[in-house]
């Protein structure tokens, strides 16, 4: 019996906590057991003909580790399972507790581990993720995979089991020490967790309400037990009343596009650059908690791949990356994943519906979870949920009451209705064969046929440099393919109906699904915008995106002529993309304050150095636009401003003085250079103010856009009352400062004194999160809000009780809020703690971050991954690189050999195997 053999047949522990004995039968298809590989298990291999680049011949996974400064891993393996193996180790060293939830998550099994939840909302999760076939279709991929991404799946669980089974659980971080949810896993749990980050932007957005509701008439959506009682033919008396909580979710979903992510991203080519080569600045903006944490890492197999990026916490190979030929960042895009489709049914049978004059079915699956309820054994729960061709179905009346319920009147035909969605994303096989592409790729032919190959990065541009001095952008997200009859039929509707246009400008495509006209076009990529429809443009110069539609890429040369489903043309740009062509077309340009260091440095050229300083001016374009017209103001006001009580919060409620002298803000605000450093003072009290001022008198701006000048329109604030005590400007600083004086905040602090990074947690799901306490000191952080002052190096405050997307408790503060006239909640001033003196508590922006250059020597790069590499409180790489944040003190981002053996830390070098 050969070692790998021997490795299978081992007594392991399964997730219900039993011993069974496991032996791995090597055929294609089967479900290997983690931490070993067969070569006759893997698509277009055989024990007599493994390919060396992907899996070890004899099926013992090596890899060798060095840490560089920072914690920083680099992976070194003879084949590319083996180096995800390695990657799954080092990531579980650093983040266990995250990536053992994610699982629990991929597996519906939250509510088995950490109890209903509050509002049930694990509950609804559960069951969602399931009717969404998140484990079950990741089951049904698993024998499809390519050969490569069967190694970086089966590598990387190798690696990560490894980690904690030789771990001991009480030594685990306290979120997760001695947890039972803490455990080996399988490939397919891997690639389920794949499934949920592939539809972070479409079908995970209604996995917490819209899917559950969705009943036909006279079905109930609440669970019910399926568990007999001991010794009885009755059901347990456990029961959960979910629907009403499923349903107020779907009510507070704001936007079905917007999922609160942002980015800046520059491809700099040949004509801009010191070196004459290209140049990249990346710099995503991501939550700084949960699974949307960025991780850094080098992977190395020689000869094959040798490639220094981040990815998201568990993808086995990075996604934001530089190789010795070129670089690409990611920025969420503008595009749209899914379609909604609306059913004509059959008179009288909510069940039935008809298609080019065919009768369809609605099918139904009835599905099962686990709940703890608090005794020694969970209790089995089942729900009926219902299916058309497409996908699940949809309750959208709960989330927009332009919809009819299922039954009911529809918006398409005028008929019966229900209501149904197809996902881009639902199928994420092809995720790491993608990025795996993109590494390998040697220049921008190569870079370019991943995509060509209907190659997918999910929900994100690519913006792409090389050593060739090439800049290129491609929208390379999952886009629905239409045909040219369903879309002109959707601009028809658009435009005859102003209904059916607000619908679709609040990021809903609804399709008529009684017509196959409507159905994507399968085509070479599956249903898919090919390459060849992509927005896309390649230049000498520069391109960028800042999560503005891809019309605007480059002013010198708008793209047009695309798919509405890529997003609009012609249209007003956010203001992080104005701040950044401002800086493109100006690189000499310091902005406001002559002492800041202009994006390209005094020559106009950029360089890698200059690139992270870029991102770290922390200019803001609101400041740039309105500061001067409001100090200007400031000047001739000769009395106190009146402050009506709608422009301050109500909850808490702050009440209005009647009147506010402004001298003392305004004099904060003369003091001020306009960026958001950590020594700014008045950078606050501007942010309150172009908050209040932007919310409360949106229709102020005399100059409207002009699509010929996209940068620098809309622009100019209205001069009536200019100078007066009703003052639109005026009383917006008024306002904030009465606001920043309820939060005893005072309007001439420094922004490092009032605006800080502070990890916090340290209990494990299920425990209240009222719980949950600080991890470290306070650290003054730099940056701005990107929302609300249009700050480039974008920052800001997350309103929620736990980590992104886990059940992970953390500390939240209370925020100061109003509500519009349709009855919608906002914040104040990005998120201004309602807690005297607490300010901004960021848990979101900058995140991994550098700026890159193609040089003789190959690629030179300085950056930092802001939050760090690792989320246990008690690692020596929990706030290390936050600390250098706060101080803009850049590391060289080591890829050579001899950088590596020059900078490893103490003890940072070992070599791990199975």
């Amino acid at each position: 019996m050969n070692k790998y053999k021997e490795y299978t047949m081992k007594l392991r522990k399964t997730p219900s906590g039993r011993h069974a004995l496991s032996l791995t039968v090597a055929l294609l298809g089967s479900s290997l057991l983690v931490g070993c590989f067969d070569g006759s298990s893997s698509p277009g291999s055989s024990q007599a003909g493994i390919d060396p680049n992907l899996f070890p011949a004899d099926g013992n996974f090596e890899a060798e580790i060095r840490r560089t400064t920072n914690g920083i891993p680099h992976i070194k393996a003879d084949n590319l399972a083996s180096a995800a193996f390695g990657h799954g180790y080092v990531q579980a060293q650093d983040n266990v507790c995250v990536l053992a939830e994610s699982f629990i998550k991929a597996r519906s099994e939250r509510a088995k581990y950490f109890g209903p939840g509050e509002d049930n909302i694990n509950i609804i999760n559960d069951f969602s993720f399931k009717a969404q076939e998140i484990l079950s279709g990741a089951k049904a991929e698993f024998p499809k995979l390519s050969a490569e991404s069967r190694a970086l799946v089966e590598g990387f669980t190798a690696g990560y089991n490894k980690y904690v089974s030789e771990t001991d659980p009480g030594t685990l971080p306290a979120e997760c020490r001695d947890q039972p949810w803490v455990m080996e896993i399988e490939p397919t749990d891997l690639l389920a967790h794949y499934r949920i980050v592939g539809q972070f932007a479409s079908g995970a957005r209604f996995a917490t309400g819209l899917v559950f509701a969705a009943v036909p008439p006279g079905e109930s959506a609440e669970p019910v037990s399926a568990q007999p009682l001991a010794g009885s033919s009755e059901t347990s008396e456990y029961e959960f009343k979910v629907a009403d909580a499923a349903r107020r979710n779907a009510r507070e979903i704001k936007s079905f596009s917007n999922m609160g992510l942002a980015s800046n991203a520059w491809g700099i080519g040949a004509e801009l650059t010191e070196s004459g080569k290209g140049a990249l600045l990346a710099n995503p903006h991501f939550p700084y908690t949960g699974q949307l944490r960025l991780y850094q890492t080098q992977l190395t197999v020689p000869g094959y791949l040798n490639v220094n990026g981040a990815g998201l916490l568990g993808t086995a190979i990075p996604l934001i990356n530089f190789n010795e030929n070129l670089a690409w960042s990611h920025t969420v895009t503008t595009s749209r994943r899914f379609t909604w489709y609306e059913l004509e049914l059959k008179p009288g049978d909510p069940l039935t519906y008809i298609k080019d004059g065919v009768e369809k079915p609605i099918t139904s699956k009835t599905l099962q979870i686990e709940v703890n309820v608090g005794a020694p054994e969970p209790v089995i729960f089942e729900r009926t949920f219902w299916f058309s061709e497409y996908g699940p179905m949809l309750a959208p009346n709960e989330a927009n009451d332009s919809f009819p319920e299922w039954g009911g009147t529809g918006l398409v035909n005028g008929k019966s209705a229900a209501y149904t969605y197809r996902d881009a994303n639902a199928n994420t096989s092809g995720l790491l064969d993608t990025w795996l592409g993109m590494s390998r790729a040697t220049n921008l032919d190569e870079f370019k046929s991943v995509f060509r190959e209907c190659g997918t990065t999910l929900w994100t541009n690519s913006t792409y440099a090389d050593d060739q001095g090439n800049a290129y952008y491609i929208d390379s997200s999952s886009v629905p393919n239409l045909s040219e009859a369903a879309l002109a039929v959707l601009e028809f509707k658009r435009t005859a109906s102003p209904d059916f246009n607000e619908l679709f400008e609040s990021d809903i495509t609804l399709l008529d699904g009684s017509k196959s006209r409507d159905d994507w076009v399968e085509g070479d990529c599956a249903g898919l915008v090919p390459f060849e429809d992509k927005p896309q443009l390649q230049r000498t110069d520069w391109v960028q995106n800042s999560n503005s539609s891809y019309w605007s890429t480059n002013p010198d040369q708008f793209l047009t002529g695309f798919s509405p489903l890529f997003g609009a043309e012609n249209a007003p740009i956010n203001m992080r993309t104005r701040l950044g062509i401002k800086m493109l077309q100006n690189p000499t340009d310091p902005g406001l304050d002559p002492n800041t260091i202009p994006p390209a440095g005094q020559d106009g050229k950029f360089s890698a150095q200059d690139l992270i300083n870029t991102i770290w001016n922390n200019r803001a374009w609101y400041a740039e636009q309105f500061l001067p017209e409001l100090l200007e103001r400031c000047d001739v006001v000769a009395s106190p401003v009146n402050v009506p009580q709608g422009l301050l919060p109500s909850d808490p409620e702050v009440t209005s003085p009647g009147t506010q002298d402004v001298t003392a803000g305004c004099n904060a605000l003369n003091g001020w250079n306009g960026t958001f450093d950590l020594t700014s003072k008045g950078a606050h009290l501007f942010r309150a103010f172009i908050d209040i001022y932007n919310r409360s008198f949106p229709d102020d701006l005399q100059t409207e856009f002009d699509p010929t000048d996209p940068v620098n329109t809309p622009a100019d604030p209205s001069t009536d009352n200019r100078g007066s005590a009703d003052d639109p400007m005026l009383q917006s600083l008024a306002a904030a400062m009465v606001l920043l004086q309820d939060a005893n905040i005072a309007i001439d602090s420094a922004l490092g004194d009032v605006q800080y990074y502070q990890p916090t947690g340290g209990v494990p799901p299920g425990v209240d999160p009222v719980n949950a306490q600080a991890l470290s000191a306070r650290i003054p952080w730099h940056g701005g809000d990107g929302n609300v002052e249009g700050a480039f190096n974008a920052i800001g405050v997350v309103d929620s009780d736990f980590a992104e997307g886990t059940r992970i408790p953390r500390v939240n503060t209370p925020e100061y809020t109003g509500m519009t006239e349709s009855e919608e909640e906002f914040r104040f001033a990005g998120g201004l703690s309602a807690n005297s003196s607490e300010g901004w508590a960021i848990a979101r922006g900058a995140s991994w971050h550098f700026g890159l250059e193609f040089t003789d020597e190959g690629p030179q790069a300085y950056g930092l991954l802001s939050y760090s590499q690792s989320t246990d409180a008690e690692s020596d790489f929990f706030v290390d690189q936050s600390l250098r944040y706060s101080q803009k003190d850049a590391r060289k981002l080591f890829f050579t050999e001899e950088e590596i053996e020059q900078n490893l830390i103490t003890g940072g070098k070992f070599t791990i195997s199975n």
